[in-house]
């Protein structure tokens, strides 16, 4: 059975080397490519891959809002296998959220990726080790009581629901529906918790909700400023 791929990254020089890559394979297929996150939504729907592979750096947003994405509006999504050039324990905690089946390095050996392609198609999970240890490391050497953050105690009750859910790996559509709100509603509550926590990101806002889950301190230095 041959496998569907779609390969998602900015850069042209890299969709080219891991397509290439992949075709050597006779049970491979790239069904399609994409360089931009917007570009991605549309045709990932349409081909239906088996497999995306998803940069995280994204001209107009991230590979794992991508995979979110995909994942929340797809009755069949594909598996996602996130491939990054830095070992960000934000994004490997984001990519985890968004229901990433695999998180690996660009300098991941050839034979491994194709491997990694494999393996998230037949259902299985994985995670590059240098990322996972560095993460393991963090919860293990972070635990200790933490006071609490005055960022978080200015927001309102429903901006702490919405932040819970967004922990959870919620679109804004999808809380929405949890907790009967118009998805533009949900976006502009999203808007002033990440201003309230000094945040610009939704996926820092999530790896800050796991930490104050979890007992971990917090790594970021709140903006300056009121």
């Amino acid at each position: 059975m041959t496998l569907t791929v779609f390969v998602l990254d900015d850069h042209e020089i890299v969709r080219l080397g891991v397509t290439w890559l992949l075709k050597r394979e006779d049970d491979l297929e790239v069904v399609g490519e994409a360089g931009t996150a917007a570009e991605a939504l549309v045709r990932i729907p349409a081909l239906r891959p088996d497999v995306a592979i998803i940069d995280v750096r994204l001209p107009d947003g991230d590979g794992v809002s991508v995979c979110r994405e995909v994942r929340a509006t797809m009755k069949l999504p594909p598996a996602c296998l996130i491939l990054t050039s830095h070992s960000d324990d934000e994004a490997l905690f984001g990519s985890i959220l968004a229901g990433a089946a695999g998180y690996v390095l660009k300098h991941v050996a050839g034979a491994r990726l194709v491997d990694a392609v494999r393996t998230v198609a037949a259902g299985g999970s994985l995670l590059d080790p240098r990322a996972t240890a560095m993460v393991l490391n963090r919860l293990r050497n972070g635990k200790e009581d933490h006071e609490e953050d005055p960022r978080y105690a200015a927001l309102s009750a429903q901006e702490r629901r919405i932040l819970k859910l967004i922990a959870e790996g919620l679109t804004n559509r999808q809380i929405g529906a949890e907790l009967y709100l118009a998805e533009k509603t949900v976006k502009n509550y999203v808007s002033t918790l990440l201003r309230k926590l000094g945040l610009s990101r939704r996926t820092e806002a999530a790896v800050y909700a796991i930490e104050r889950r979890d007992g971990l301190p917090s790594r970021r230095v709140p903006r300056a400023g009121p």
